[in-house]
């Protein structure tokens, strides 16, 4: 069996002790972007709970400027800093940081989150530091792009989800009383707005797996609206007082339509239409 694939958040946590261990830095945190802004999901190294809850968001702060340059932020003197926005002083004052790392997670050319290392004395980083850093947040990246490629696969590869036999038949009378409003109508653009809805329903339902829509197969818009209704039970004086029309047109038009659907019964012209998308 392959190794399981794990959560985005545990990634970070995993991430955020690795950049804990192979750093200098006694303080590190970080999280993922969810609803446009970064949640910090992991803490290790912290002296008190001021960075609990912090949620930073884009161009924010050093961890914003981070995300949005794409490239690691750092600063040794975070309070007196003028280089960044001061919105999250009280979280990382709090903690009483003064030297602050940032680094973006990046995957395909967009942030995903960001990782942070922080120190309560003033320190001067240089590339011993930051280029292991750096690679933490890389790997991060690397493992969220795989398990995007695997969600999107199975995503894929899922089969359609099926409709409970009730919501069916509520679809189906749906379509039959959308086809016999439209065909009372003379607006052609009110029409044009019913026949849009009607291939939306059918787009619910979908051919069936088993048959491929035929180009040979064509309905009148009359012969679709009685068939429409005749998939619903209706008998031939129902349908005709649905449609305004003679009971006598309704019978003619069921009859060229279980023609052209090679179809010896009304049921099997229907399961036909069904098969090939012209019914839901």
């Amino acid at each position: 069996m392959g190794t399981p694939i794990a959560s985005a958040e545990r990634l970070v946590a995993d991430g955020v002790r690795e950049l804990a261990r192979r750093t200098r830095f006694p303080v590190a945190f970080g999280g993922l972007i969810e609803g446009g802004e970064v949640t910090v999901t992991t803490i290790v190294g912290n002296r008190t709970h001021h960075l609990d809850g912090l949620q930073v968001r884009p161009e924010r702060g050093l961890g914003g400027r981070a995300m949005i340059e794409l490239r690691p932020r750092m600063t040794n003197d975070y309070r007196s800093s003028q280089q960044i926005t001061h919105d999250y002083d009280v979280f990382v004052l709090g903690e009483g940081l003064r030297t602050l790392l940032a680094l973006p997670i990046i995957v395909s050319g967009r942030p995903r989150g960001v990782l942070y290392a922080g120190a309560w004395e003033q320190s001067q980083v240089g590339g011993v530091t930051t280029a292991p850093a750096m690679s933490v947040a890389q790997r991060i990246a690397d493992e969220l792009r795989i398990r995007d490629e695997v969600e999107r696969r199975l995503r894929e590869s899922a089969p359609e989800p099926v409709l409970a036999a009730p919501r069916r038949e509520d679809l189906r009378e749906s379509f039959a009383e959308l086809r016999s409003i439209a065909s009372s109508l003379t607006d052609d653009s009110l029409r044009e707005r019913i026949s849009a809805v009607e291939r939306r329903l059918l787009g619910v339902v979908g051919p069936e797996p088993d048959v491929q829509p035929s180009p040979s197969v064509h309905l009148s818009p009359r012969e679709l609206d009685v068939l429409a209704c005749a998939a619903l039970g209706s008998t031939n004086s129902e349908i005709a007082a649905q449609l305004g029309l003679r009971e006598g047109t309704i019978k003619a038009y069921l009859g060229t339509a279980m023609s052209k659907m090679d179809a010896s019964t009304r049921h099997a012209a229907v399961a036909r239409a069904r098969r090939l998308g012209l019914l839901p």
